[in-house]
């Protein structure tokens, strides 16, 4: 019988056991995501700014929180406390309901923008695709969390 380096449900990992654990593993997936994002709006002419502002401030904010996020688990900075439990359950449900006002804005949009440019429309729809691919790795990271939190 092989030995087994996933934890229990009730406690945080830490170090490279945040590779392993569910909901943990899918920081790296929503790094990546939400960076696709940031990258994919940020190289086209951001127009109107104001509801693409919004689009841009989810997506560095998710991505450095996230990121800073990964560190602090990553370091045992959570101490396994409950705490933390319940502040990654609010967190990611936070950015889960971010991208999702982002990814819909996004979306109408580039629904409107359509007449522009072949190449900078395809631009918008791989960052609307993207947008809802990190919003849902956010909101299954939030159930699990909670489901965690829960068992705690």
């Amino acid at each position: 019988m092989a030995a087994s380096t996933a934890q229990p449900m009730g406690s945080l990992p830490s170090g490279l056991g945040i590779c392993t654990t569910a909901p943990d593993i899918f920081y790296l997936p929503e790094l990546v995501f939400g960076g696709l994002v940031w990258i994919l709006v940020a190289s086209t002419h951001v127009d109107p700014p104001n509801p693409l502002g919004w689009v841009m401030f989810v997506s560095v904010f998710c991505f450095v929180l996230t990121f800073l996020w990964m560190i602090i688990f990553a370091a045992g900075g959570h101490k396994n406390s409950s705490a933390w439990a319940a502040a990654d359950f609010a967190y990611h449900g936070l950015a889960a309901f971010f991208y999702l006002s982002a990814g819909v804005i996004l979306a109408f949009i580039t629904f409107l923008k359509k007449l522009d440019t072949l190449r900078i429309y395809q631009i918008d729809i791989a960052a609307v695709v993207f947008a809802y691919v990190a919003m849902l790795l956010y909101f299954i990271h939030a159930i699990l969390s909670a489901i965690r939190w829960k068992n705690f």
